[in-house]
């Protein structure tokens, strides 16, 4: 059993896969993509986007209030610890009107939307590409195993250079890089969905903002 688990980790069938649909990947998605890949594996495991869009809504309340009673250029004291939240509301206290704001929130929405989309693209390129290099690593193998019949001592290896690299692309592609893809995936339509929302509300919250200045200086005036 641990002769057979020591030729499945062999490294040279392992390297020649990984780097074989890294490079393709790299190829077809580019820098950005991949360096973004990477990171990607840390929100891949602490992302809490249900956790996060209930926060959002009830931040969305206090905003709402301080609007209410101080106007939008307050909205910038509500703390938050969420990066994109608190950007909103600081674009939201200074934008100089509404159309301002909503062009500004709808677009960070869409450049989100395409940074995500790029970093899926790379691990779906890797899932792509994994049984791909496996298969062109048992060709290799089967060449260098048709080439040396006649010393039977160099069969074992280049067949096993065979085997192994189709079974760790189908690995890559169906353990590792498509399920990667696929909850990565997953994770953006639920942040860029509580995402929306906010961003649908605050701009109905500036929108109410010359009915709020009005209330709040007829009772100034009394």
């Amino acid at each position: 059993m641990m002769d057979i688990l020591g030729h499945i980790l062999a490294p040279t069938p392992i390297l020649l896969v990984g780097i074989g649909a890294g490079l393709i990947a790299l190829a077809q998605s580019g820098f950005r993509a991949a360096s973004g890949a990477a990171a990607s594996l840390i929100p891949l495991v602490s992302a809490r986007p249900d956790d996060e869009r209930d926060s959002a809504r009830a931040l969305l309340y206090r905003v709402e209030a301080v609007a209410e009673l101080r106007g939008l250029a307050r909205t910038d004291r509500v703390q938050t610890s969420h990066p994109f939240i608190a950007q909103a509301l600081t674009t939201l206290a200074n934008s100089s009107d509404v159309e301002h704001f909503s062009h500004w929130i709808n677009q960070s929405l869409d450049d989100r939307r395409a940074r995500h989309a790029r970093i899926i693209s790379f691990w779906n390129a890797l899932a792509d590409a994994g049984p791909a290099v496996g298969m062109a690593g048992t060709i290799i193998g089967l060449i260098g195993m048709f080439a040396n019949m006649s010393d039977p001592a160099t069969i074992g290896p280049f067949m096993a250079l065979a085997l192994m690299t189709t079974l760790h692309g189908l690995i890559l592609a169906n353990a590792i890089a498509g399920p990667i893809a696929n909850r990565l995936s997953s994770l953006s339509e639920q942040e860029i969905a509580w995402q929306q929302v906010l961003a649908d509300r605050m701009i109905a919250i500036a929108r109410r903002e010359p009915a709020v200045l009005r209330k709040v200086t007829h009772r100034e005036a009394a």
